[in-house]
C-alpha cells in the first residue's frame, strides 16, 4: 500500500468516526464490527448515459412521461457519486487496469491484471482480504470467467491475454463460488502439455455445474462451485439478455446471484462481485438495445442483493459502479434535434452478434457481384424494425399525418388508432440518407475483409467492425435519439451508487481506487 493510500484509508476511517460519533480503527468502529455482507456490482462500460438510457426505455414501455417514475433499482440508492477511471497509461483506460484499481485499490497500466505497471509486484485484492477474514467469496460475470474484470479479483498476470494462465489461477484460487460464462481458455491451444483448468479445479475440490439442471441441483453445503452457463457464444460468454428471450436453458445473472447468496450465506460473511460484462461489448458496437437490456439484467441482479439487504440492513453494503464508459453514449442526437424516442429500441429483436450471424449466412450464398441489399431487407426488418418505404407509402403516410394535424390531433389530446399505428411505422422507415449509408456499408460488408477500405473515413464510419451491422445499430440508436462518439472506451467518469451501512461515504467525486479504500474501511478488512 502506498503512503498516500494509507493516509486515504485513515481519513476515511476518521470521517466515519466523526459522522457516527465513533473513534478508533475500522475494525473496532461502528461499521467494521457490523458489516459482513458486501455486494459489488460492476457494469463493464456502464456510465451515466447507459443507466439513464435504460431508465428512459423502461418509462417509455410503461407509457410514463417522466423517467424518474421508472427508476432503475441502482438509481434509487441513497448515495450517488461520480468516479474517475483513468489508469497509468492515460485518461482512457481498459478493463484490466480499472478492475485492478477497484479490486486492489492501486493503479496500473492497460492490460495488466492484479499487478503493478511493471508486472513485478502482485497486489493484494479485496477478495484476498475477505478470505483472510474467513468470509466466503463469489465472483460472477456474464462474460467468460477468465475475462479481465472477474480475473482482477483472483488473478495476477502481466497481460489479460494470458487467459489460460488466468484460468489456472482461478482453479487454484480457493474462491468459493464462480458463476456465469464459461472459460475461454481452459486449455492452452499453443501447448497441449499444459493442464486443463477445469480438471485442475475439480482436483482442487470444485463442483463444476454446467447448464441449468446442474445449476438448479446445487444446494448449501456443496462446497466450492464453478457454475457455467450451458449456452454461451463463441467467446464463452453468456448470450446478450436480448438474445436469451424464450430460451429456458439460459440462466440469468440474477439467478446466478440468487443461488450464490444461498450457497455463500454463513455467520462469518461474504463478498460477492457481479459483472455485467456485455454492456461494454454492446456499446463498442453502438448497440443501444443490447446495452439497455443487459443493464436491466444487471439491475435485476441488484434487486436480488436489495432483497437480501432488507433482511440484514445492519450488516450489508451494496455498491454499483462501472469500470469505465464505452462508446461515448449520449442521450441526444443532432438528427432528432431535441427529441428522445428511446421507445424505438423495442423494435430491435436481436443483438448485433446474432444479426451478424445472419449476415454471414447471407454471404455464404451470395457473391459480391450478385448481392443486393434488397434481398437482405426482410432480415433487417426482422432484426431492427427498420424498413424501406416506397414512394406511394410515403405519400400516404404523410397525407395521413397532415389530415391528423388539420383535425387538431395532438399527442397531448390523444390520437386515433390509425394515427397511433401510422406514427411508429413512419418513424422506423429508412430515410434516403440512411439508405445511402446502408448501401455503402453493405458493399463493404460483402467484400472479403482484406479488400475493405482502411482509410480514416472508413474507420469513422465502422470502427473496424462489421460495416452493415454497426451502421444498422447506429441508425436505430440515432432514431431513438442516442448518439455515439467512439467505438472504444472513453475517459468519462462513471456513476457509483451505494446502499447500506457506510453508504454515505460513496457520495461525492472520487477515483475508483477509493471504492476499494472505502470498502476496506467500512468492513474493517485488512490486507
Amino acid at each position: 500500500m502506498t503512503f498516500w493510500r494509507k493516509w486515504l484509508v485513515i481519513l476515511v476511517v476518521l470521517s466515519m468516526g466523526c459522522a457516527t460519533g465513533g473513534s478508533g480503527p475500522a475494525s473496532s468502529g461502528p461499521y467494521g464490527t457490523s458489516v459482513k455482507y458486501v455486494f459489488l456490482f460492476i457494469g463493464d462500460g456502464m456510465g451515466v448515459a447507459q443507466r439513464y438510457a435504460a431508465e428512459l426505455y423502461l418509462a417509455d414501455l410503461k407509457g410514463l412521461s417522466r423517467a424518474e417514475n421508472s427508476r432503475l433499482v441502482m438509481n434509487t440508492f441513497p448515495a450517488q457519486g461520480l468516479t474517475t477511471t483513468y489508469d497509468l497509461t492515460g485518461a482512457i483506460p481498459d478493463s484490466a487496469s480499472t478492475a485492478t484499481a477497484i479490486a486492489c485499490g492501486t493503479k496500473t497500466k492497460d492490460g495488466v491484471i492484479g499487478m503493478d505497471a511493471d508486472a513485478g509486484v502482485s497486489y493484494v485484492s479485496i477478495t484476498d482480504s475477505a478470505k483472510k477474514a474467513n468470509w466466503k467469496v463469489g465472483i460472477l460475470s456474464s462474460v467468460s470467467l477468465d475475462h479481465a474484470t472477474p480475473a482482477a479479483f483472483y488473478a495476477h498476470v502481466p497481460s489479460r491475454r494470458q487467459m489460460h494462465d488466468i484460468s489456472l489461477q482461478l482453479a487454484h484460487s480457493g474462491m468459493d463460488y464462480f458463476a456465469g460464462g464459461q472459460l475461454l481458455r481452459p486449455v492452452d491451444p499453443a501447448d497441449s502439455h499444459k493442464p486443463n483448468a477445469i480438471e485442475v479445479a475439480r482436483k482442487n475440490g470444485y463442483t463444476v455445474a454446467v447448464g441449468r439442471s446442474a445449476f438448479e441441483a446445487l444446494e448449501p453445503g456443496v462446497g466450492k462451485v464453478i457454475a457455467l452457463n450451458g449456452v454461451v457464444d463463441s467467446d464463452a460468454a453468456m448470450y446478450f439478455s436480448l438474445d436469451q428471450v424464450g430460451d429456458p436453458n439460459q440462466v440469468s445473472i440474477a439467478e446466478y446471484l440468487a443461488k450464490g447468496i444461498t450457497l455463500l450465506d454463513n455467520p462469518h460473511g461474504f463478498f460477492i462481485m457481479v459483472e455485467g460484462g456485455k454492456i461494454d461489448w454492446a456499446c463498442h458496437a453502438h448497440d443501444a438495445a443490447s446495452s439497455i437490456h443487459d443493464t436491466l439484467a444487471l439491475d435485476a441482479a441488484v434487486s436480488e442483493a436489495v432483497n437480501f439487504y432488507r433482511k440484514h440492513p445492519q450488516e450489508t453494503l451494496i455498491i454499483v459502479t462501472g469500470d469505465h464508459e464505452t462508446g461515448g453514449m449520449s442521450i441526444g442526437f443532432a438528427g432528432t434535434h431535441d427529441g428522445s424516442f428511446v421507445d424505438k429500441i423495442q423494435h430491435q429483436k436481436m443483438s448485433y452478434i446474432e444479426f451478424s450471424k445472419k449476415l454471414a449466412d447471407f454471404k455464404k450464398v451470395r457473391t459480391v457481384s450478385d448481392a443486393r441489399l434488397e434481398d437482405l431487407l426482410p432480415v433487417i426488418k426482422e432484426a431492427f424494425g427498420l424498413w424501406v418505404m416506397s414512394a406511394g407509402e410515403k405519400t400516404s403516410l404523410e397525407k395521413g399525418a397532415a389530415e391528423g394535424q388539420a383535425k387538431g390531433a395532438s399527442q397531448e389530446a390523444g390520437t386515433t388508432a390509425r394515427e397511433a399505428e401510422r406514427k411508429p411505422k413512419y418513424g422506423m422507415a429508412l430515410s434516403d440518407l440512411e439508405l445511402t449509408g446502408l448501401r455503402d456499408a453493405f458493399r463493404q460488408s460483402m467484400l472479403p475483409e482484406i479488400e475493405r477500405a482502411r482509410d480514416d473515413r472508413t474507420y469513422l464510419l465502422y470502427g473496424g467492425l462489421e460495416p452493415l451491422t454497426v451502421t444498422l445499430t447506429t441508425i436505430l440508436g440515432n432514431k431513438a435519439g442516442i448518439g455515439w462518439t467512439s467505438y472504444s472506451h472513453t475517459g468519462l467518469p462513471v456513476q457509483t451508487s451505494a446502499l447500506g451501512v457506510g453508504a454515505e461515504l460513496f457520495n461525492g467525486y472520487y477515483d475508483q481506487t477509493d471504492i476499494h479504500a472505502k470498502i476496506m474501511a467500512i468492513t474493517g478488512l485488512t490486507r
